[in-house]
């Protein structure tokens, strides 16, 4: 299947089973609509339940985290996915998912800024939308994020084989699994300074290869290949528009996963000024890698020999004569899975620490251990990661990539409330007295187009090869959801009615 064979960055699901023993008080609406203190006097109950976390998170480790966590292998092998759709017009899909991203970026900024905590979009969804898109965004992002985890440590253990063949991918699993619990658990400072030099191998790989590829488009150092495969091979747009269309899908596919810096503000230094710095370094970057790479891969490879065999990378590298580019290509591939599931450790301990934090799951999953990690719920998601692998070894074609379409499904979901959000969070904010910063444009026409644009999206993967599976599962899957959420309000309310729960 298409969506198994990439890396899978979004969605989330934990069943939130158990007693709800929880200290924690009701989210509660703003005390103040002129509170003097916007974020802090605002929804100062909020800000109080996700305390705790240590904020060691520098300016530089939250840009290459951002980088880390939205750059996996899906750009290095499965791009060509977008190319074979749009063709060389995957140039105009890319810059139109990018379009979509900076409108997202602008909306998560202000919403950050104004509210740095773990939960993230996620509690901003609770506080200005209604508690069901909290629980509903957070619930589907930590299933999606288990589910990536699965996938791109089963990756790493396959790329291992390219040197070590005889090797048991068990093995390679339990070693990188335990390796990157470890560094989680250890300090969020760890976590940080691992990620961003996982994310700084990715970033250099690039860089070489947009370098290299324009050299040989332009006969610097090289015979020059010029427009040939531009204009040649059926044209610029062999498919169409329609085809460029649908090459949006798998472009916001590649760039889901850019909002991990939204959930590292419960954990920054300084994050009123290193988040917006963070924020516009990444899509500045992102806009280069992916758009630029993309027209390198197009203007070098025939668009319809694409993904024949080898990444559209390794190809550049060896027209360049580059020894052993397929072995300098593995390694790459192999650190951008093992970035993959460092992030996802990070995102999926994060969102159940916030949900048991606003009495959505078991309060043990709400402490942290003395170094101030979810200790508790990071474990419980490893052990997410353990079931996604056994479900794929056991029913890889069926029920997996039910659990992939689902995840991403769930991936534009969170974005779309994400705008839902931020319309909300700008109306309600507008009376504040010191308003928030403001990064999106005035109005709300940023968050109403990114809204728009992700709408037209989802409804496009029903044309999609290989993406229908993201209607027909993810669609039941929101249904679910729901009525788990109808379930734990029902069960809650008669806690509270029985004394079983303290308000306050």
């Amino acid at each position: 299947m298409l969506l198994a064979q990439l890396s899978v960055r979004s969605g989330g699901f934990g069943n939130g089973s158990g007693d709800f023993l929880l200290p924690c008080r009701a989210m509660t609406e703003p005390a103040s609509a002129d509170a003097a203190s916007p974020g802090v006097g605002d929804h100062a109950e909020i800000i109080e339940r996700e305390a705790g976390l240590h904020r060691n998170l520098t300016p530089r480790q939250l840009s290459m985290i951002a980088i880390g966590g939205a750059i996996g292998t899906g750009l290095f092998l499965g791009s060509a996915i977008s190319v074979r759709l749009a063709g060389p017009g995957v140039i105009f899909s890319f810059l139109a998912a990018a379009a979509i991203a900076v409108c997202l970026m602008w909306a998560l900024a202000e919403m950050t800024v104004a509210h740095p905590v773990a939960g993230s979009f996620g509690v901003y969804a609770e506080m200005y939308v209604h508690p069901w898109a909290g629980f509903a965004m957070r619930y589907s992002y930590w299933l999606g994020q288990v589910i990536a985890t699965g996938s791109e440590v089963l990756a790493a253990s396959i790329y291992c084989r390219h040197w070590f063949p005889n090797v048991p991918s068990w093995m390679w699993i339990v070693g990188f699994s335990a390796a990157l619990v470890y560094v989680n658990a250890r300090s969020v400072a760890s976590f940080g300074e691992f990620e961003y030099w996982f994310a700084m191998i990715k970033v250099l790989t690039i860089t070489l290869f947009l370098i290299l590829g324009a050299s040989l488009l332009f006969g610097i150092g090289f015979p020059p290949i010029g427009i040939a495969n531009y204009t040649g091979h059926e044209g610029f747009l062999p498919n169409g528009w329609q085809g460029v269309a649908l090459g949006v899908a798998m472009a916001i596919f590649s760039f889901l996963g850019v909002e991990i810096v939204a959930v590292t503000s419960g954990e920054a230094k300084d994050p009123s000024t290193a988040l917006p710095r963070a924020l516009r370094w990444t899509l500045g970057r992102m806009g280069l890698f992916y758009v630029g790479g993309l027209a390198i891969v197009v203007g070098i490879v025939p668009w319809n020999e694409v993904g024949l065999g080898e990444s559209p990378f390794v190809r550049v590298f060896e027209i360049v004569g580059i020894p052993a580019a397929a072995g300098v290509m593995n390694f790459v591939v192999l650190t951008a899975a093992l970035s993959s599931v460092n992030c996802n450790l990070y995102l999926m301990s994060r969102m159940l620490f916030s949900l048991s934090r606003g009495g959505y799951a078991p309060a043990a999953l709400g402490r942290l251990s003395a170094r101030g990690t979810p200790l508790a719920a990071l474990l419980v998601s490893s052990m997410g990661m353990f079931a996604a692998l056994f479900v794929d070894h056991w029913f890889h074609a069926r029920a997996y990539v039910y659990m992939l379409g689902s995840a991403f499904l769930a991936g534009i979901f969170v974005w779309q409330m994400i705008f839902v959000t931020h319309l909300l969070f700008r109306r309600r904010t507008a009376k504040w007295t010191r308003p928030p910063l403001r990064l999106a444009p005035r109005g709300p026409w940023s968050s109403a187009f990114g809204l728009m644009g992700l709408t037209a999206v989802l409804i496009s993967t029903w044309w999609v090869p290989g993406l229908r599976i993201t209607l027909e599962a993810g669609v039941p899957w929101l249904v679910f959801i729901s009525l788990c959420y109808l379930v734990w309000r029902k069960v809650r309310s008669r806690k509270f009615s029985d004394g079983a729960l303290q308000d306050g």
